[in-house]
């Protein structure tokens, strides 16, 4: 029984050091014009959004990246996380982001 109860507990990923853990946006199927793209062709997408920001970066004001935030990066150095079955989570060095969506008010 005990092993049961450890594998139902949630499970949670925090990044170290200067990381971010996000998820990756769907890549697009549909081109912006509507045209619609066959199964094996999709238009790969560099955006996602902050899961989690490690300490580091919290602390350290001269990184405005926040949890819930839209951002680009690059993702040669991004590392996939195996937690999910879609496996859309990523470890990215918070180098490789490159620019946050923010909304003007």
């Amino acid at each position: 029984m005990p092993a049961e109860k450890a594998s139902r507990k949630l499970q949670t990923v925090e990044p170290l050091g200067l990381r971010v853990l996000l998820r990756k946006d769907e890549d697009r199927k549909t081109t912006k014009a509507g045209i619609h793209l066959p199964d094996k062709i999709e238009i790969p997408t560099i955006t996602g959004r902050v899961v989690a920001v490690s300490q580091q970066i919290a602390s350290d004001e001269d990184w405005p990246i926040a949890r819930y935030d839209k951002v680009l990066f690059n993702p040669k150095f991004a590392v996939p996380v195996d937690f999910e079955g879609d496996n859309r989570l990523f470890v990215v060095p918070v180098e490789d982001i490159v620019a946050v969506f923010r909304r003007s008010d």
